[in-house]
């Protein structure tokens, strides 16, 4: 079977994206697929492997793999690139949509280019969860130095006999975000060493993305993610988004913050009255073609 594909990319965050409209793939197979086209040296390459499908709670849906094979609920350089493939490809003539991932629907602002295609997307990302039940977090007395009730802000963590703040967030998928030293040399933090311990820390019990955020002022923080499931990647919609939210509950940051990623840069606002997250950037549409999967 032949599969027709796009590869699109959001500040480096990039996927397989595959027209769920007018192409089935078996659901069995989806998982293993997703492995397959992820890999970067015997496949097409990407972070994992998006398909855009008719919804049931709004017209489109993003059905989301990680390069592992798992299902991940909610990318937002993912649903940026969604909304540009929708409209550039004529399934929506309307810049206004929504898209559901994992049954969560979210709205899309989008903005042409001079090109007529479309350049920059906003997202509404919805309500910040902090309920540490929602996230999923466990608080237990196994390495944790602080206890309480309400948000996890700056609990202690033990990690290599020290002990790590952690705050954590769910933006339709759980968070963990550290706040480094305002003299911290992100770009020689070994990530791939540090990442793996805290995606599998025992308190988050479906595993969890990490941010390493190190805050220039109230208004730009620089950051790098380890993603779940997938490892380290140049940006993460949704990570830019927790840090954010970590950074205004731990009062390092305004609510509206530039956000700058290995891939380029985000805008995101904690809107205080609406008490939503919107999140703008870029989404580019990188190569098409077919491939051969069966």
């Amino acid at each position: 079977m032949k599969l027709e594909f796009t590869k699109m990319e959001g500040c480096g965050n990039d996927y397989v994206y595959v027209n769920g409209f007018t192409q089935k793939v078996k659901a069995e197979d989806k998982s293993a697929l997703a492995v397959k086209l992820s890999d970067r040296h015997f496949g097409i390459g990407g972070d994992g492997l998006i398909f855009i499908n008719p919804g049931k709670t709004a017209p489109f849906e993003m059905e989301m793999y990680n390069l592992d094979g798992t299902r991940g609920e909610m990318c937002g350089n993912g649903i940026r690139c969604v909304g540009k493939y929708i409209y550039d490809h004529g399934l929506c003539e309307d810049t206004n949509i929504d898209v559901e991932s994992a049954g969560k629907v979210k709205h899309l602002v989008m903005t042409p280019g001079s090109d007529g295609k479309i350049a920059s997307v906003r997202v509404d990302m919805g309500a910040p969860i902090l309920d540490p039940e929602d996230i999923p977090y466990k608080r237990t007395e196994s390495g944790i130095q602080a206890f309480g009730e309400g948000p996890v802000v700056s609990e202690g963590v033990v990690y290599d006999n020290s002990i790590v703040d952690i705050t954590a967030v769910s933006m339709g998928n759980p968070h963990c975000v550290i706040f480094c030293d305002k003299d911290a040399d992100l770009d020689k933090m070994d990530i791939s060493h540090i990442g793996p311990f805290f995606e599998s820390e025992p308190h988050f019990p479906k595993k969890t993305n990490v941010e390493f955020v190190r805050v220039i002022n109230r208004n730009n923080i620089e950051m790098r993610v380890y993603e779940r499931g997938t490892g380290e990647t140049l940006a993460c919609g949704t990570g830019c988004c927790a840090s954010v939210v970590a950074g205004v509950l731990n009062d390092y940051t305004d609510r509206e913050v530039r956000v700058r990623i290995r891939g380029g840069e985000l805008l995101i606002n904690w809107d205080e009255a609406k008490n939503t997250v919107f999140m703008t950037g870029p989404a580019t549409e990188v190569f098409s073609g077919t491939i051969n999967i069966y």
